[in-house]
């Protein structure tokens, strides 16, 4: 699997608070985590960074060839919930930490079958021939109004809490995270961002520069897009492909 990767501030905030990893196991297995930390300049870069360096140390820890489906599922949730452990202590032990938190969104892809942890709003997209096909549900007020037929796509992109997430990493002692699984045929792949690209891309933008553009340069120019239109977040984009 190959991977292109793109962080970037943004045109609003003052430190970019999203982290991100990514890295390869034995027998052609790939995995990726994106967070995006919330909770103050501080808060946040900390929240995020430390839940990518527990996960992607838990996943490297724990990985063992030939692990099936539920193996898997269990590891990565593990990973996470250690994550959410480490960030809830810092957070309740350092008076300026109080209340960090981060979203998550987590991919590992072996055996052709792409298995993902994730809670908050950032991401995970299916890349098809026919396009893109997201993977995830947003942990979000506004997908809750979505869903309940109060708002459209389109409003909620402009709604003013389209930023309030109800679920995060690190806000409480126990996190509840959604498994999913998705088979990866031929030449598909994995799309993760954060939303300040989701906020500020439509998702027909980002088919399109994945369909016209090199693999190795499409984070580079969905994160010009974001900033194109307007740049209010910092910008995660990672691509996976064979």
């Amino acid at each position: 699997m190959k991977f292109a990767c793109k962080t970037d501030i943004g045109l609003v905030r003052r430190s970019n608070q999203d982290s991100y990893a990514v890295g390869e196991l034995p027998g052609g297995v790939a995995w990726a985590v994106i967070c995006d930390g919330m909770g103050g300049a501080n808060g946040g870069n900390i929240a995020s960074g430390t839940a990518v360096k527990t996960v992607s140390e838990k996943i490297a820890a724990s990985w063992r060839p030939g692990m099936g489906a539920n193996s898997i599922c269990n590891m990565l949730k593990s990973a996470v919930a250690a994550a959410n452990v480490n960030v809830f202590d810092m957070a309740q032990s350092v008076e300026a930490l109080a209340g960090m938190g981060t979203t998550i969104v987590v991919v590992l892809i072996a055996d052709g079958m792409a298995h993902l942890v994730h809670a908050g709003d950032s991401r995970a997209y299916h890349i098809t021939a026919d396009g893109l096909v997201q993977i995830t549900r947003d942990h979000s007020i506004v997908q809750n109004l979505v869903e309940q037929g109060r708002l459209t796509e389109e409003e909620a992109r402009e709604h003013p809490r389209r930023n309030v997430i109800t679920r995060a990493l690190g806000v409480s002692e126990f996190l509840d995270v959604d498994y999913n699984e998705v088979e990866l045929d031929g030449d598909q792949g994995i799309l993760l961002c954060t939303d300040g690209l989701s906020g500020f891309v439509s998702h027909e933008d980002m088919e399109e520069v994945l369909r016209t553009v090199p693999f190795s340069e499409a984070p580079e120019r969905m994160t010009q897009l974001a900033n194109e239109n307007g740049g209010g977040d910092n910008i995660t984009v990672v691509v996976i492909r064979p």
